[in-house]
């Protein structure tokens, strides 16, 4: 059985920092794209970050570049999302996600987490 579970989230002053885990069951990273994403409260949900599965290159939307990093420990199942200098506009339920048909991600993957709220605020 395929399951995702975020973890991390909580609240965050401006400026400051938080990892995000999301920890997999059920299938092996290395043959899917993995990636995070968000949704801010009356927003549609974005692409936040994602790793390819054909070449392992990683995706940053423009907004987190710099600022966010995502990796994967393959062997232990566990992605993360490393997020410094926070933003309020950052805030949002951050979901974790995988899809085997195709390298790279899109709204529709897979499988999905519960997701993980994630509030940067003062």
């Amino acid at each position: 059985q395929v399951q995702l579970v975020e973890s991390g989230g909580g609240l965050v002053q401006p400026g400051g920092s938080l990892r995000l885990s999301c920890a997999t069951s059920g299938f092996t990273l290395d043959y899917y794209a993995i990636g995070w994403f968000r949704q801010a409260p009356g927003k549609e949900r974005e692409e936040v970050s994602c790793i390819r599965s054909d070449d392992y290159s990683t995706y940053y939307v423009d907004s987190v570049k710099g600022r966010f990093t995502m990796s994967s420990d393959n062997i232990k199942g566990i992605m993360y999302l490393q997020m410094n200098n926070l933003r309020p506009e950052d805030t949002a339920v951050y979901y974790c996600a995988a899809d085997l048909a195709s390298p790279t991600c899109h709204d529709n993957m897979d499988f999905w987490g519960k997701g993980t709220l994630v509030t940067v605020s003062s």
